[in-house]
């Protein structure tokens, strides 16, 4: 199965890789037989653009409290922080790097209504850098999910080294389940999640896990 993100590019890069492999084959007709063999450079581009916008599908947990990963990837922070601008206090900051070979759909965390959209011009830094947190292109979604013990929380799509495009469908005013896709980063990239610092949450998750979005659980409200 493949994200609706990346539907457009699957056209995209699909006509391309066409119209290289189109190419090639005239090419070494007319002027050059072993030219040839380069027709399975498109072949394979395409292969791995067709890999990269799969979006597997997700068993999400049903349990009250359940807070899921927003992105698959690889745990890098877990730490106090500023307030991301839109939660009125200090936060828990988890942050998640996915490289390219991971699935980059981005999914809400725990239910809510968006309350809060912000993207943010920036630099295109290291994700997995601290100062990417505040330098480098970002996109921010806040949620209010009606629970008294996470009123609020933030999840933020940083753009990183390769990454140069942040796709975002959440609008103030939308209903998010636990789970569900809101948006996906192209290549490598970081997603944030804040939750005000006064929550009690029991994370499940270390520095240096591997996790998925939507089925590993990132921490427990208590």
């Amino acid at each position: 199965m493949f994200t609706g993100y990346g539907r457009r590019e699957l056209v995209k890069y699909g006509i391309i890789a066409l119209v290289m492999s189109v190419f090639c084959i005239v090419v070494s007709v007319l002027v050059w037989r072993p030219f040839l063999w380069l027709i399975f450079v498109p072949f394979l581009e395409y292969c791995f653009v067709m890999y990269f916008f799969r979006d597997p599908e997700r068993i999400i947990p049903t349990e009250d409290g359940v807070l899921v990963c927003p992105a698959d990837g690889k745990v890098t922070h877990i730490e106090e922080c500023e307030d991301p601008g839109c939660l009125g206090t200090r936060a828990l900051r988890v942050s998640i790097f996915l490289s390219v070979f991971d699935v980059h759909v981005n999914r809400a965390s725990y239910k809510g209504r968006v309350f809060h959209v912000k993207y943010k011009e920036g630099e295109f830094l290291n994700a997995m850098s601290n100062d990417s947190l505040h330098r480098n292109e970002c996109n921010d979604v806040g949620f209010e999910t009606g629970d008294n013990r996470m009123p609020k929380y933030c999840l933020r799509q940083i753009a990183g080294l390769i990454a140069r495009r942040i796709v975002c469908k959440a609008a103030v005013g939308d209903e998010y389940a636990v789970g569900q896709q809101y948006g996906m980063m192209k290549f490598s990239s970081r997603t944030d999640l804040f939750i005000p610092i006064d929550t009690k949450v029991d994370i499940k998750v270390k520095v240096g896990d591997k996790v998925s979005a939507g089925d590993t659980i990132i921490g427990i409200l208590e």
